[in-house]
């Protein structure tokens, strides 16, 4: 279990990492068609939803008294279906500012980091008991760490969208 997620996690956030190093300091905040947040904006809203996360591990917790990872297959109809599009709760919307890339690319790989090291340290099947994703019940850490994979997951190919429609322009 703390192996596979592990490659998981050095997998999709490595990358991200590379798609946000092929935008340039420029393109980062180049908005792509109207009603688009920028690549800066999208890279911001994966930090906002995912950097907080070992703090929560770190919380209060129980021992989950059902599979530890019931909850994949929903998170993963959910983030992994491109065709249906969300909205971001308030507060992970990221500013309308300009971002500059190596801060992102350096706060991208501290999520990958702690999020490593959490796999490693933490026991997966504990429940956390100070969150929730709303329409989910309480998340194991392992359905924590997938939904940070499967969210970056989604925003990257989001991000390979707007790298697409800046390259057209």
């Amino acid at each position: 279990m703390k192996g596979a997620i592990q490659n998981t996690i050095l997998e999709t956030y490595s990358k991200l990492g590379e798609l946000i190093s092929s935008f340039s300091e420029e393109e980062i905040n180049t908005v792509p068609f109207e009603g688009s947040w920028t690549a800066g904006q999208t890279v911001q809203h994966i930090v906002l939803a995912c950097s907080g996360l070992t703090m929560l591990f770190a919380g209060k917790t129980e021992k989950t008294t059902r599979e530890p990872d019931e909850n994949v297959k929903g998170l993963d109809s959910i983030f992994l279906d491109y065709t249906t599009k969300y909205q971001s709760p308030e507060n992970i919307k990221p500013p309308a500012i300009d971002y500059e890339k190596g801060t992102l690319l350096a706060s991208v790989k501290k999520i990958q980091n702690d999020l490593y090291e959490a796999a490693e340290t933490y026991d997966l099947t504990l429940t956390c008991l100070e969150a929730k994703i709303p329409g989910f019940e309480n998340f194991t850490i392992y359905e924590w760490l997938h939904f940070a994979i499967v969210h970056t997951q989604r925003h990257t190919h989001q991000l390979k969208s707007i790298y697409e429609h800046i390259k057209k322009q």
